[in-house]
């Protein structure tokens, strides 16, 4: 039999026969944690799965059928002798070859015999030689098969061992085996059955405590499934891993990306790289001549460098055609091995690890955000592979290791794809840097490893000087200049022009009186202005006059005049847009929308769009009320009967004097204003109703004049913008006189400031 020794340190459990003294077997109990243990356990798990039994809990007695089976095999005969146990061996277990045999059955004898010595008569010997036996057959014939092997073999005992358990675990061991006893309670029950601790040896915990109360072989099992799958997942891992900003000073940043990458560290299992965001700007007058010359430095020593501006372009549709996908998928596993499939191994295998690993690392954690579906995943992965197709090759040409790529990408991070984007190129030999010169944008970038240097000092730079026309520096009293304009028209009520190159329409609802209050107020004055966030509120008048007030014909249109201004434009017949009329954008419309979106960068890149001239901020304004308008639905029939390309026609035909209002439209100042004069029966057409809705959410002021009353302007409206005013009785067959802009009302009729004398 096998002698018992106890282990100089725990590495032996995991020594082959032949390396240990004496050929010997180890027999240990664990009765306190520390990470050594946890480590210690799932290995001896993974071997105890290879080669031996795990047992959580008690061994469960014999049933009825062990021992009926037991009894047609073998009878009831029993004899206190190894020559009987030896024989009934044989028969019982016939694949057991004879060395062993006679260990289990010497080791058998001498269990017995210690229970007799102990007061157990011959009838509880038997039954205890039956429980053995049946043990042996149903639990531990494993264990059996490999002993007296080089491979040890090995047992786990989770929980608090039993008199008899104790006595098969001996029996089993000094016939060969390795048993370690986890006892997450501790060490008393087992004390009471071996106080002097003869049997197993107590393994000694440096530091250790209580067990955690989710350490457990169920939880060690789960591991080990997951371990697998990740293997099957993430295929050979990388040999090298990354050291993100251990080695850098941090004083000065850009001097921390300059060194070079062969003076950072030694180690050969590691690159060296850096992963930082930049808040702010040390100096005003040199920060944009400071990226130029490290942009320049980086490139003539070789590294491949990138620099990109925020928002990083989306993917075009080439792009996405290029990724391979099959779908649709059952799981996470199977989408992240499909995709997996487009890192290709362009740059070599250990790079291709790298990427392999640190996307599926991110994926793998991006499934795990509230709110994730297997749809969005699917959409994250394809973008992620985009960008990754788009830059890596220039960031990786020729690439060999120490080298490290260096990425700069200006403006923050927007969106969380793009800090995606940067995080993936931080796990790889890539120097990553994010600039947010403008302390007044935000930037979503969060990681564990992303190192921050933070100025004081803000300034705005809209692109990266790659090149010496894309140099673009400020003086000193630039500078001055623009931190005055910060002291004077942040949060204090004032505006410098043009400040603001996005707004919203707020519609006021007004007294019929106040209307002519607020036309030629400033909307800064007006109730509900606001700004948030880069976007102004417009409190707009959206309204329809109907009859005239006390009958007085001459009053109501003096009443018009005086809101004629230089920017009020005039519509005094109806329809304004005749049904059916020439519109050259009708035939191209259709084109610019695509399942319900409007394809803005189609309709701008396209050759007959009117908007071009104009500032790059109001374009984007037109564009977001067409789209507000379609999303909306405020004009009947849209996304029902082709109205939405109707709607996209009319504002891309609109008139050159209603373009013009737009384009010098500032939004904290005096905004344009329309006034549509209905005398007669006509009802405004379906593009008047979608012109006068576009220009009411792009921020003018509409009013319509019904003297009427007849319901001449809701027919196309889904629902109403428009704020009704009742100001007197209804009056008919009314001729508009000449309204002109900037020449006042003479209070002596209208025929008197018509014709009489100036």
């Amino acid at each position: 039999m096998f002698e018992h020794r106890k282990a100089d340190n725990w590495e032996d459990y995991f020594r082959e026969l032949k390396d240990r003294p004496r050929k010997c077997v180890y027999f240990g109990r664990l009765n306190a944690y520390s990470i050594e243990v946890g480590d210690f356990v799932r290995r001896y798990y993974e071997e105890a799965r290879r080669c031996g039994v795990i047992i959580e809990g008690r061994i469960p007695n014999p049933d009825e059928n062990n021992l009926s089976y037991y009894e047609e095999i073998m009878g009831m005969g029993f004899a206190m002798t190894p020559g009987f146990f030896f024989d009934s061996l044989k028969k019982w277990l016939p694949r057991l070859s004879d060395r062993p045999r006679k260990d289990v059955a010497e080791a058998i004898y001498d269990a017995l015999t210690s229970l007799k010595k102990a007061g157990k008569n011959e009838n509880i010997l038997k039954n205890a030689y039956i429980k053995f036996m049946c043990w042996l057959y149903y639990r531990f014939e494993r264990v059996l098969s490999e002993l007296g092997r080089e491979k040890v073999p090995k047992i786990l005992y989770e929980g608090e061992v039993s008199s008899y358990e104790l006595y098969i675990l001996s029996i089993l061991s000094r016939c060969g085996s390795d048993v370690v006893l986890l006892q997450r309670n501790g060490d008393q029950a087992y004390l009471k059955l071996d106080p002097l601790s003869t049997i197993s040896d107590n393994m000694a915990v440096s530091n250790g405590g209580p067990f955690p109360a989710d350490f457990n072989i169920k939880k060690i099992q789960q591991e080990m499934k997951e371990a697998s799958r990740a293997q099957r997942l993430y295929g050979p891992l990388p040999r090298i891993q990354n050291c993100t900003n251990a080695w850098i000073q941090g004083n000065n940043v850009l001097d921390d990306i300059r060194k070079p990458p062969a003076d950072r560290g030694s180690d050969g299992n590691l690159f060296y790289n850096c992963f930082i965001r930049m808040n702010g700007v040390e100096d005003k007058l040199t920060y944009v001549s400071d990226l130029f010359r490290l942009y320049q430095e980086l490139k003539q020593v070789g590294r491949n460098t990138v620099a990109v501006d925020a928002p990083i372009p989306i993917a075009t549709t080439g792009e996405i055609s290029q990724i391979q996908r099959k779908g649709p998928y059952k799981d996470r596993e199977a989408l992240l091995l499909d995709l997996k499939g487009n890192i290709r191994n362009t740059y070599g295998s250990e790079l291709q690890r790298l990427m392999t690993k640190a996307f599926l690392d991110l994926m793998i954690e991006e499934s795990e955000r509230e709110g994730m579906n297997l749809n969005r995943l699917l959409n994250k992965g394809v973008g992620l592979l985009c960008w990754m197709n788009r830059y890596l090759p220039e960031l990786f040409s020729k690439w060999e290791p120490p080298a490290i790529s260096c990425f700069i990408h200006l403006g923050g991070c927007k969106k969380g794809s793009e800090a995606m984007f940067l995080r993936f190129l931080s796990r790889l030999p890539v120097d990553v840097i994010t600039l947010t010169p403008n302390r007044n944008e935000n930037c979503v970038l969060e990681d564990k490893w992303l190192f921050e240097k933070n100025y004081s000092d803000s300034l705005i730079v809209e692109k990266f000087p790659r090149e010496t026309p894309d140099l673009r520096v400020g003086t000193s009293a630039y500078h001055a200049e623009r931190e005055l304009d910060t002291l004077l028209y942040q949060d204090s009520g004032m505006y410098r022009n043009q400040q603001f190159g996005k707004a919203n329409a707020l519609n006021l609802r007004t007294m019929y009186e106040e209307i002519a209050i607020l036309w030629k107020e400033e909307v800064r004055f007006r109730p509900n202005f606001s700004t948030a966030g880069g976007v102004v509120n417009v409190p707009v008048i959206c309204a329809k006059v109907c009859g005239v007030k006390d009958g007085d014909v001459d009053a109501y249109w003096n009443g018009i005049q005086d809101l004629m201004g230089e920017d009020v434009y005039l519509i005094s017949r109806a329809p304004f847009i005749v049904p059916g009329s020439a519109n050259p954008m009708k035939a191209i419309a259709p084109d610019f929308l695509k399942n319900g979106r409007l394809q803005r960068r189609k309709l701008r890149e396209h050759r007959d769009y009117p908007f071009g001239y104009l500032r790059e901020e109001i374009q984007e304004h037109i564009l977001d009320k067409m789209e507000l308008l379609l999303d909306q639905r405020l004009i009947k029939g849209t996304f029902e009967n082709g109205t939405e390309f109707t709607v996209i026609a009319t504002i891309l035909n609109m008139e050159k004097e209603l373009i013009r209002s737009l384009q010098k439209f500032d939004f904290t100042k005096k905004n344009p204003k329309l006034i549509y004069i209905i005398p007669g029966e006509n009802v405004i057409s379906l593009e008047d109703s979608i012109l006068t809705a576009f220009l009411s959410l792009a921020g003018f002021d509409v009013v319509f004049y019904v003297p009427t009353g007849y319901q001449s302007v809701e027919k196309y409206f889904n629902r109403l913008l428009i704020e009704e005013h009742e100001i007197g009785e209804y009056m008919y067959d009314l001729n508009v006189p000449a309204l002109k802009a900037g020449e006042p009302s003479k209070g002596k009729g209208i025929f008197g400031w018509l014709f009489g004398k100036k």
